[in-house]
């Protein structure tokens, strides 16, 4: 038995930092126009509305610095590199959205005992959707990068800046509302919405980053595709694979899996049919990491180390049926 990895390591990790200094630059100037939108009207649901910036500014700081720790190479103390830093970033943004929502509410419920006249509704109106339309454009090119790059930080990012421009508009049409019918009471009621909304967001970061954080499996599509191209290379008794497991670690996924295939093979030919599909894989999933314990199919030994968890291939198109009561392959003489 013989484990083969990838011979052709996987590509060095990519500094995605100029997205977070994009986020960075953003934030700021969204900053700054809530800010001036809420001192002209004196408009809580405005302000709440900056604060969610606020929050933006601080997760893009820490983005930055999980970005640039992803992206540097692994050594001997971070063996694997330390792509799961970017999990840490999403946590932590969904746990400031839970302050910053606890302070918009608090501001609000005050403006509900204590009412405070609003006015220039208008202008604030128009420079909140100015900052809403900076969110959007930087929270495509984000969305897109997190894609493109399978980054968590950067989608975490994104997704919160679409929330951003959800919360502003929601904003806009409860200061608008405030304006056409001068109930002054729909501003602090439309700043509690804004922080019920925000907190679904956190609950949400805070879920995708314990799972990556936890080892998770890589999504449905990508396991499919994996299994797909064993199914291309597996003959009936004489090739086969079991054991799959597979997670996502950061903007990385890692694969493993064992290869049963004829005792007479040397070494050589076992390597060579161990790189093939490892190849095969990072075709499909360039930032794959692939290890395969290639095993003689004869032996029923080969069948004791499949794991507690693993992800079924099933057991036709040359995949063995394992016994489940014996633990050996159906086709092994015992």
């Amino acid at each position: 038995m013989t484990d083969v990895p990838s011979s052709t390591p996987a590509s060095a990790p990519r500094d995605l930092s100029r997205y977070a200094w994009l986020s960075i630059g953003a934030a700021v100037l969204t900053i700054v126009l809530k800010v001036g939108a809420y001192e002209v009207t004196a408009a809580v649901s405005l302000l709440s509305d900056a604060m969610e910036s606020v929050v933006n500014l601080v997760a893009a700081l820490v983005a930055l610095i999980a970005l640039k720790m992803a992206a540097r190479p692994a050594n001997e103390q971070y063996t694997f590199g330390r792509s799961k830093a970017e999990y840490f970033s999403a946590a932590i943004e969904g746990a400031m959205i839970f302050g910053a929502a606890a302070l918009i509410i608090f501001a609000a419920v005050e403006r509900l005992f204590i009412p405070v006249p609003v006015g220039n509704l208008g202008i604030g109106i128009v420079i909140s959707l100015i900052a809403g339309l900076v969110n959007a454009g930087t929270g495509i090119v984000l969305f897109r990068a997190g894609k493109k790059y399978s980054s968590p930080t950067l989608t975490a990012d994104a997704k919160h800046l679409f929330t951003d421009i959800v919360t502003s508009i929601g904003v806009v049409i409860g200061v608008a509302a405030v304006w056409v019918t001068g109930w002054t009471i729909l501003d602090p009621l439309v700043a509690i919405a804004v922080a019920i909304n925000i907190v679904f967001v956190g609950i949400s970061l805070m879920r995708e980053s314990m799972r990556g954080l936890l080892d998770a499996t890589l999504p449905d599509e990508d396991n499919q595709l994996i299994i797909d191209i064993l199914r291309e290379r597996s003959v009936p008794g004489t090739i086969s694979f079991h054991g799959l497991q597979t997670r996502a670690a950061g903007r990385e996924c890692h694969i493993k899996m064992d290869a049963q295939v004829p005792g007479e093979w040397t070494v050589r030919q076992g390597h060579d049919f161990a790189e093939q599909v490892v190849s095969a894989i990072r075709q499909a999933l360039p930032q794959a990491h692939v290890s395969i314990h290639v095993e003689p199919i004869e032996d029923p030994e080969s069948y004791r180390d499949i794991p507690e968890g693993f992800i079924p291939l099933g057991d036709d198109d040359g995949f063995v049926a394992i016994d489940i009561d014996t633990g050996y392959p159906r086709s092994v003489q015992q």
